[in-house]
């Protein structure tokens, strides 16, 4: 979801998206994928981002849909990783749910050979 308050106080304090992306210590990259609601704004971000506008979280926060997932912190257009800015990818829950059921399987096999082990030590 793009975030239309967040772009239009920008713009009225007359940052560019390098700029603003230079005083929070991330890409104008990242920044632009903030701003097209491709990666999820944290909260501590959307503090830092209300400081540099000089205005409140309120006025510049939308909130993004509930199926956001975490996934990395690599930023593959630059090649680093950014410890301090985590990115958010809309993931389709089927896989998110396939991803859950093969781990629920590997649980399972583990405790079905942990059984084994024990078995075998007894012996």
């Amino acid at each position: 979801m793009i975030k239309n308050k967040l772009i239009k106080a920008r713009k009225d304090k007359e940052y560019t998206q390098e700029s603003i992306a230079k005083i929070l210590h991330m890409t104008q990259s990242q920044y632009h994928r903030r701003e097209k609601g491709e990666i999820k704004i944290s909260d501590e971000e959307w503090e830092r981002m209300a400081k540099v506008l000089n205005t409140s979280v309120e006025d510049i926060k939308e909130d993004d849909p509930a199926n956001i997932h975490h996934v990395n912190n690599y930023d593959n257009i630059s090649g680093n990783y950014s410890a301090s800015n985590n990115y958010f990818y809309n993931i389709p829950e089927f896989l998110f749910q396939n991803q859950q059921e093969y781990i629920n399987l590997l649980k399972k096999e583990i405790q079905e050979l942990t059984k084994r082990i024990k078995i075998l030590e007894k012996q």
